[in-house]
């Protein structure tokens, strides 16, 4: 395969097509089940459907590919392309999703969720990285196989619409086109992150999630704070005790040994070389204010801390007026929305499970304490990667990026992944993705490094390839 020809083939659809196409589609918001349970009235998601078939129909019959939108009552629709293969075989699939996250506040001037705006190499707005690109990407590698005649196996493109609120849609369609899908080895996850954009990236794990409501409850009704203080317990205080049964407050280690796992030699060496390629980018890409320092300074370990341990954030509050509205006022009752990262092998419904026991146990001053779980999400970790495997990544890496591979976990969950991991045991995984450093994926400003899309596109095109030779 000539890259120089797949680099400029690659170039051009990118740059004539799929981004035009991402502009259109970040102005629609379709947001995730999770966060517009009205989704099917309002259209949004419908819509978001008909932009990508309407794109994808013109490229099957280069492929000789078909696709269906696969419907279900009361569930969101899925995206199936079928593209035959030049060699016999099992089957590659490719995964995305094309639902959204929430609005959320703080976009820069000029800037807004449903509002693209091309700056230099950034595509801002929700949903370009996260995940629109990938069907795109994921074709557009198989029509520069096709432009080459470079042979490949039989590939499927999945895209669902319910990866934000957990895919709780996947796994229904996954086993309703299971004859249709067949034996998979190979499958590509477009979906994640890459530590920078100056080489490949390949999570090699994913820790899992789990979180739910905590209220404490003190008083029937708010009272004067300068009658009550000393003689209620603030209910503030309460939650602060009953979250340090799960954190050290001086270090934020979790200190519930049934939330931990051990971790892999091959993980900790991983992590060591990705610390490496990045530097002071293990923490200089978040936004810090200034003076503030990352929770430790060794950089492998943060890498970890990242990856493969437990953390605890606290994402929510209600009960407490703004500070300007704020009387003195003794408030009957805190509640917190918790969302705990646990790590890739732990069982996330054990863990959810153990976190109910913890917080209500012997409440303090036998206050009302009560934990309201969510659904729980298993993390994820990476079969051992086979060595044609381990090569194409090398190849398409310094191909692509013109720098090695690196291997690293993800902080963050795909729910899907672990499902997958189970369906497909003896598969081969490739997750990889373009939400690089500031690229702010669910927050504001989140954008897409068009740069490292048409690249992840090149290496998806060389892995496919390779795959074929297996």
């Amino acid at each position: 395969m000539s890259h120089p020809q797949l680099r400029s083939f690659t170039d051009k659809l990118w740059n004539d097509e799929i981004v035009p196409t991402l502009v259109e589609y970040i102005a629609i918001p379709n947001k995730s089940p999770s966060f517009d349970p009205d989704w099917e009235k309002h259209g949004y998601m419908e819509q978001a459907v008909q932009l990508f078939v309407a794109w994808a129909e013109k490229k099957l019959p280069a492929l000789n590919a078909t696709l269906s939108v696969e419907r279900a009552t009361g569930r969101t629709p899925l995206i199936f392309i079928d593209v035959p293969g030049s060699v016999s075989g099992d089957t590659v699939l490719l995964y995305g999703h094309l639902d959204k996250q929430p609005e959320m506040t703080g976009w820069a001037e000029g800037k807004g969720p449903w509002v693209p705006v091309i700056e230099g190499d950034k595509l801002y707005g929700r949903g370009g990285a996260d995940d629109g690109y990938a069907m795109f990407g994921a074709l557009g590698a198989l029509l520069a196989l096709k432009e080459q005649s470079v042979p490949h196996k039989r590939a499927v493109i999945v895209i669902e619409a319910s990866e934000e609120s957990g895919s709780p849609d996947l796994p229904y369609y996954m086993d309703a086109l299971a004859d249709r899908i067949g034996t998979v080895s190979l499958v590509v996850c477009l979906d994640s992150g890459c530590g920078d954009y100056e080489r490949l990236w390949v999570t090699t794990s994913l820790r899992g999630l789990v979180g739910g409501t905590l209220r404490v409850d003190v008083l029937e009704e708010g009272v004067h704070s300068g009658d009550a203080s000393g003689v209620v317990p603030s209910s503030f205080r309460v939650l602060r005790q009953v979250l340090a049964r799960l954190e050290n407050v001086e270090t934020g280690e979790i200190v519930v040994d049934d939330l931990k796992a051990p971790i892999p030699e091959e993980r900790v060496r991983q992590a060591k070389v990705a610390a490496q390629a990045l530097g002071d980018q293990v923490y200089a890409k978040f936004p810090f204010v200034e003076g503030m320092k990352p929770a430790g300074a060794d950089l492998a370990e943060l890498v970890l801390n990242r990856t493969w341990r437990p953390a605890l954030s606290v994402t929510g509050f209600a009960g407490a007026p703004a500070p300007l509205d704020a009387g003195n006022v003794l408030r009957p009752f805190t509640e917190a929305k918790l969302s705990m990262r646990i790590p890739p092998t732990l069982d996330a419904v054990k863990a959810s499970k153990r976190m109910k026991e913890i917080v209500e146990r012997d409440p303090p001053y036998g206050a009302r304490v009560v934990y309201e779980g969510e659904k729980a999400g298993s993390g994820w970790n990476a079969p051992k990667t086979a060595a044609w495997l381990e090569a194409a990544l090398e190849d398409a890496s310094h191909a692509a990026f013109g720098n090695p591979v690196a291997m690293m976990g993800e902080g963050g969950s795909i729910p899907f992944m672990g499902m997958l991991g189970e369906k497909f045991p003896e598969a081969q995984f490739v997750v990889t993705g373009v939400l690089g450093p500031h690229s702010n994926a669910h927050g504001p400003n989140e954008f897409l490094h068009i740069p490292t899309g048409k690249r992840v596109t090149e290496v998806v095109a060389r892995v496919v390839a390779a795959h074929a030779e297996t």
